[in-house]
């Protein structure tokens, strides 16, 4: 489980079905077998070095995030998943991805702030709300505005620093994970009407 709190922009050192990362904050305490989050997407480190760390990417990770479209120097967020003593300052996050949404504009605001417009798959659209927690690439947004299947976030200098939000550009794709406490409330009413 994570937060949706980046804690580091990892490099990328070679794409595709291996991805291998370049990063330094992450390494201090990630073993073989342990769990990390790229740009929002839960994988196992397969090897670990001084200075980077690999896993593999499976064909269904592949085809429902954005980890196709990275190439040689590509930012990543990256993420360690919680430990039972850690704060959950953002919102639970499994580290699965539902989808990728199209990055439909980011335009600046004063005092260095950022509004954010992502064009959501139709799938999603009953698990978008105002003021409900969603995660792009990895980070835990609230949703601030939603306009049909466009969803608008507020995106703070900080956030806009430290992740690779700064990199978005029109037409670039965002992974998408919505609240999973969204889902299991949906399953257990619809449960409940068939009993």
């Amino acid at each position: 489980m994570f937060t949706g709190i980046v804690e580091e922009l990892g490099t990328v050192v070679a794409a595709g079905t291996k991805l291998e990362v370049r990063c330094s904050t992450v390494l201090s305490d990630l073993s073989v077998g342990a769990s990390i989050a790229v740009n929002g997407v839960c994988l196992t480190a397969v090897a670990v070095t001084a200075q980077s760390f690999m896993a593999d990417l499976a064909p269904e990770t592949l085809s429902r995030s954005n980890l196709a479209d990275l190439v040689t120097g590509s930012r990543v967020n990256l993420e360690r998943p919680v430990t039972p003593v850690t704060r959950l300052s953002g919102h639970i996050v499994q580290g699965h991805v539902d989808a990728t949404g199209e990055v439909v504009g980011l335009d600046a605001l004063r005092d260095g702030n950022w509004w954010l417009k992502v064009r959501v798959p139709k799938s999603l659209d009953r698990y978008v709300v105002e003021k409900g927690s969603i995660t792009l690439d990895g980070i835990s947004l609230t949703i601030a505005a939603v306009d049909q299947d466009v969803i608008g976030v507020t995106v703070i200098p900080h956030t806009f620093a430290n992740t690779t939000i700064g990199q978005a550009r029109v037409g670039s794709r965002m992974n998408i994970e919505v609240d999973v406490l969204a889902k299991h409330v949906e399953k257990l009413i619809a449960g409940s009407r068939l009993g």
